[in-house]
């Protein structure tokens, strides 16, 4: 026997962490990072068809200090991948990443130099949204799935802890195509990179 059998009807118990990520799921402002063809997409989301103002993020916010969200659509080249961390860096806290696109998330078709193999080798990543380029409607299921977790997240230290932590474990994770090239080398019987067959 609880305390919710002793509370007359209309009360409601809650957390304020449930309080906190109610109010910040339903008010997340994005900061768009459009860069190649999925940002085409990510503007139509914002249209009439799609209305994304129904989530509370019609504002798409040109300023980093006032948005808490950053969708970055499309292929990172090399340099604009200081630009982009910049702007991570400048946003307000706590913040979210969702990487939108094939390109994006893994380097897509675009496999050279010229182009970061992922953006969660600069930016720690929430939502990996796979496509190219995704529609409209699955980067609105992609949002509901991080307003989920924004619902749900810890407050805090404990929030400062757990996004240095998984940052770190990103930015020292290896580049796929070396970590392939490594693997391909052990499965023909070389000795590691430079290793005879």
């Amino acid at each position: 026997m609880g305390i919710e059998e002793k509370l007359p009807s209309g009360v409601l118990l809650t957390t304020v962490e449930k309080v906190a990520g109610y109010a910040r799921k339903s008010s997340v402002w994005p900061a768009t990072f459009g860069l190649a063809c999925c940002a085409i997409e990510l503007m139509a989301t914002g249209g009439p068809r799609h209305d994304l103002a129904r989530f509370g993020m019609e504002r798409a916010s040109n300023t980093p200090r006032q948005a808490d969200l950053m969708i970055v659509a499309g292929r990172v080249s090399q340099k604009m991948a200081p630009v982009l961390r910049q702007i991570y860096d400048q946003m307000s806290e706590p913040k979210w990443v969702i990487s939108m696109g094939v390109c994006a998330s893994s380097g897509g078709m675009f496999n050279n130099y010229a182009i970061v193999q992922g953006v969660d080798h600069i930016v720690p990543v929430d939502i990996y949204l796979p496509g190219c380029p995704p529609r409209p409607e699955m980067l609105m299921d992609a949002i509901v799935k991080l307003h989920d977790r924004i619902q749900n997240s810890k407050l805090g230290v404990n929030r400062e802890r757990e996004v240095t932590e998984l940052e770190e474990a990103r930015l020292r994770r290896l580049p796929l195509a070396s970590g392939a090239s490594l693997h391909a080398d052990a499965l023909r019987g070389g000795a590691g990179q430079g290793g005879t067959p």
